[in-house]
């Protein structure tokens, strides 16, 4: 679930995966597909280019797990929205199904210069307007102007899980840098969770 350049799609095609992947960017899929063309996967490679808060097209049970990293979920905006996709996720897969999911942690700021003030700059907004929440902002990112994130904390990711109606069997906490798993006692730069649909 959004896929992007195939950073986990690829792979997983080459360990014998049959992987659909969703992405709302038709120049990212073709790269996939690019990039996929001299890889003797093993696995499958359906691309299938949708917007994740309207995956209709696909059908109850038809995937046995689904992987969503790279912070995508915190690239939608809006609450509802972003829980249209966990929702449809949770109908995709078939029972004992997974998702793995990867957001950014919204106290991280603190750490990055500007990012106290990034933060109250949210809140302040926030409570000022309906379309926007504690947690939202925007900035450039690789040549990409005023790119939408919504960063979550600990307690808000683990309550949209379960009014999604996933249950949580692990939550890690990741470093900064995003290069290693860190004691949850530590700011962390965001969250690694493994949940299953439940019952």
């Amino acid at each position: 679930l959004g896929c992007g350049s195939g950073r986990a799609a690829l792979p997983l095609a080459e360990r014998g995966y049959d992987v659909v992947a969703a992405d709302l960017s038709r120049p990212m899929l073709q790269v996939t597909l690019r990039k996929a063309s001299p890889i003797r996967a093993v696995g499958k490679l359906l691309p299938l280019h949708v917007n994740l808060v309207d995956l209709e097209c696909l059908a109850d049970q038809t995937a046995d797990h689904a992987i969503c990293l790279f912070s995508t979920l915190g690239m939608i905006q809006g609450q509802e929205n972003r829980r249209k996709l966990l929702r449809h996720t949770a109908r995709i897969l078939r029972p004992g199904g997974s998702l793995l999911l990867h957001v950014h942690n919204r106290w991280a700021a603190v750490t990055q210069p500007g990012g106290i003030g990034s933060l109250v700059g949210s809140w302040w907004r926030a409570s000022r307007s309906s379309q926007w929440e504690f947690g939202d902002a925007t900035y450039n990112y690789r040549g990409i102007e005023g790119m939408f994130m919504h960063r979550f904390s600990k307690r808000e990711l683990l309550r949209e899980l379960k009014v999604c109606n996933w249950d949580v069997s692990e939550i890690l906490s990741v470093s900064i840098d995003g290069s290693k798993i860190v004691d949850g006692a530590k700011i962390s730069g965001g969250y690694i969770v493994w949940c299953t649909a439940a019952e």
